[in-house]
């Protein structure tokens, strides 16, 4: 039992996050990433779309962006500073975000899995570390999408971070933990080493101006952020032997 929860420093020596879009990895993983440079970061949701709303979405609205503004292009450089700081490579794919789409365009987890998968295999990571995937369909298509490489993919240890704002959801998290036990995928809490500090994390977060803005008129990430335990990590293996019966319990 001593053991249980703890990762070996081997685990972590060629970490990737998976991010919905840029900001999220940095959200939910940014004190992982700072104790562990040359990490990589790749963003499925990184893609321009072929004309943006006029006026702009919602969020964009929040973030302060304005009508031709190229909204994707600031993202990306916003990721690149973050990123920098923190000693990590971005990797963006090309696939367009739910809000610039109608529904029945919007991007699923079978048309990302493959590119994902390319990336991954480009990195040879020892550790992934995927999204739960809670409520805004980005995440929820990469998480699905991550869950289908993993079974692509089984070599390295994966693992879940927690979705900065919607883990806060009530019953919400607590859904996809079932959700994964019934699927034989054991999620449970982990403790990789991570930057005890959060200076770093606060210094890459700054680069997210326009993000920052949204986040505190929808999330009140502020104060979140601040929270003593903000990044809670779940390593995703089978059960141990003898414990399946519990994924059957009524």
């Amino acid at each position: 039992m001593r053991d249980w929860g703890l990762v070996p420093e081997a685990v972590l020596e060629r970490i990737v996050v998976v991010s919905p879009h840029p900001d999220d990895a940095v959200l939910g993983c940014g004190r992982l990433l700072a104790a562990h440079p040359n990490a990589t970061v790749i963003t499925v949701y990184a893609g321009t779309p072929p004309a943006y709303p006029d006026p702009p979405t919602h969020w964009d609205a929040l973030c302060g962006f304005e009508p031709g503004d190229d909204v994707l292009a600031r993202r990306r450089d916003e990721d690149r500073l973050a990123l920098a700081v923190l000693d990590s490579t971005p990797v963006w794919l090309d696939f367009v975000e739910h809000q610039y789409l109608d529904r029945p365009d919007w991007v699923g987890a079978d048309q990302t899995a493959d590119g994902l998968e390319a990336a991954l295999r480009e990195v040879a990571p020892t550790a992934v570390f995927m999204p739960f995937g809670l409520a805004n369909p980005d995440h929820t298509a990469t998480h699905d999408a991550a869950r289908i490489v993993r079974d692509r993919i089984p070599d390295p240890t994966w693992f879940c971070y927690e979705d900065m704002g919607y883990q806060h959801i009530p019953g919400l998290l607590a859904w996809r933990v079932a959700q994964l036990l019934r699927a034989e995928i054991w999620p449970t809490p982990a403790a990789p080493t991570v930057d005890t500090g959060g200076e770093r994390k606060q210094q890459a977060l700054a680069h997210y101006a326009s993000q920052l803005r949204a986040l505190e008129a929808d999330w009140q990430i502020g104060a979140k952020l601040a929270a003593p335990a903000p990044e809670q990590f779940w390593s995703l293996d089978p059960p141990p032997p003898g414990w399946e019966r519990l994924t059957r319990s009524p």
